[in-house]
């Protein structure tokens, strides 16, 4: 297969694996607002649930490679700038938040990796709080910590932007019959998984505030955040069918986004 078929491959895959992962987030915390017995959890969480599906390691194996290959896409879209984002202070903090979304993606391959490894063993900390604790640990830790809390309210903002906008149109190559139903899919998603962050990279901030990586969060604390609020069961339901939403946004990305390796 030619190198730029390979790419195209591993990215479309990649998509297809974090469609996944957030169509199971979404999924799962819709039925437990729902009283149906779901759950509220996060990126890990909903790799754990599915490992414990038929041919679950199987199917863990899978999302980590299709992981791995986004986490490259990522890399390759910063560095080679394929989506032509540029050199202003936009464009770098635009490919900056691509690197890291890269890693994060990369952490997340590992993780489902060391599952079927360890049968579901746990292993340390995990999570936001986890990557906070790793983060205060370095040199200008409580710097870095707040650093990444500013890149996500601000990745936030953009997918909000993004969704409210239609900005994701120009990446897409699908038939007019698809986007009249896919597109309204596409903006709630967009929006409410620009919401999620905003509220995790407050979390950042509080915890680089207070010198403390355990007020740092994910999106399993997003949730539980949202439930002890006035009308917190509606509120829950709201994000959580807007992280399914994200989920099929993802899926559609895997077969109609324009994927151009350099």
């Amino acid at each position: 297969m030619p190198p730029d078929k390979s790419i195209a491959f591993f990215a479309r895959a990649g998509y297809a694996a974090r469609g996944i992962v957030y169509l199971l987030i979404g999924g799962l915390a819709t039925l437990s607002a729902l009283g149906r017995g779901g759950q509220t959890t996060g990126s890990q969480g909903a790799l754990e649930r599915l490992l414990s599906a038929p041919l679950g390691e199987i199917l863990l194996g899978a999302m980590a490679l299709g992981l791995v290959g986004y986490a490259l896409w990522r890399c390759i879209q910063a560095i080679a700038d394929t989506d032509r984002h540029g050199k202003s202070f936009k464009g770098i903090i635009i490919r900056a938040s691509l690197l890291v979304s890269a890693a994060t993606h990369l952490l997340l391959a590992f993780f489902a990796i060391n599952l079927i490894f360890t049968l579901g063993g746990s292993g340390g900390g995990s999570g936001s709080d986890g990557a906070a604790g790793w983060l205060m640990k370095q040199p200008y830790g409580q710097w870095l910590v707040g650093a990444v809390g500013l890149m996500m309210i601000g990745a936030g903002v953009a997918h909000s932007v993004k969704g409210a906008k239609a900005k994701f149109e120009r990446h897409f190559c699908m038939p007019q019959s698809t986007q009249r139903w896919a597109y309204p899919i596409c903006r709630f998603g967009l929006v409410v998984r620009g919401l999620v962050f905003i509220v995790t990279g407050t979390f950042f901030i509080i915890a680089a505030y207070q010198v403390n990586p355990d007020e740092a969060g994910g999106i399993a604390e997003v949730f539980s955040t949202f439930r002890k609020q006035p009308f917190g069961t509606p509120l829950m339901a709201f994000i959580a069918v807007g992280l399914f939403a994200f989920g099929m946004y993802s899926m559609l990305e895997a077969f109609y986004r324009r994927v151009d390796p350099p």
